[in-house]
């Protein structure tokens, strides 16, 4: 359920201005949304609070950091106990070449999204790591081979 009803005009304005730009400085936000940098700073502070806004960071360029190749990947484990799910989930954790992993519903088990160098990195990555994480029976891999759209921004209005 969603907590949007919560939030007025000027929350959401400040959240679509922080998505865009999460630098902003409090005073450029606040002449933005039409308020003091007090009464702004309080929301924003709320607004972390209350887990609408979860952090700041950079976006950094992987092309440039030598992990310019995607991949996604399918896993299906062998059996779907819950200390199996709890194992596979704690070893993804400590993987700085897997970015996003999901439990989803269908014909497997977890998506991932990973960044590496290059295709040979990623074969080293699959015997090494990929085949030892707890419970993998079966993968699919999906080379990316053109990002055509990255973002992170949610759709507020």
């Amino acid at each position: 359920m969603s907590d949007l009803a919560e939030l007025d005009r000027i929350d959401l304005r400040i959240l679509t201005c922080l998505q865009e730009d999460g630098r902003l400085s409090n005073l450029k936000l606040a002449e933005t949304v039409g308020l003091s940098p007090t009464a702004v700073l309080a929301r924003v502070q709320r607004l972390t609070k209350d887990a609408y806004i979860l952090g700041y960071e950079a976006r950094l360029n992987p092309l440039k950091l030598g992990a310019g190749m995607m991949v996604f990947i399918e896993v299906l484990l062998d059996k779907t106990t819950p200390n199996v799910f709890d194992a596979f989930k704690a070893a993804v954790q400590v993987r700085p070449e897997i970015m996003e992993c999901h439990m989803v519903a269908g014909g497997f088990d977890y998506l991932l999204k990973t960044r590496m160098a290059d295709m040979v990195a990623y074969r080293q990555f699959a015997g090494t790591v990929l085949w030892q994480l707890p419970g993998v029976r079966e993968t699919r891999t999906y080379a990316v081979m053109e990002e055509i759209k990255n973002t992170t921004h949610l759709k507020l209005q």
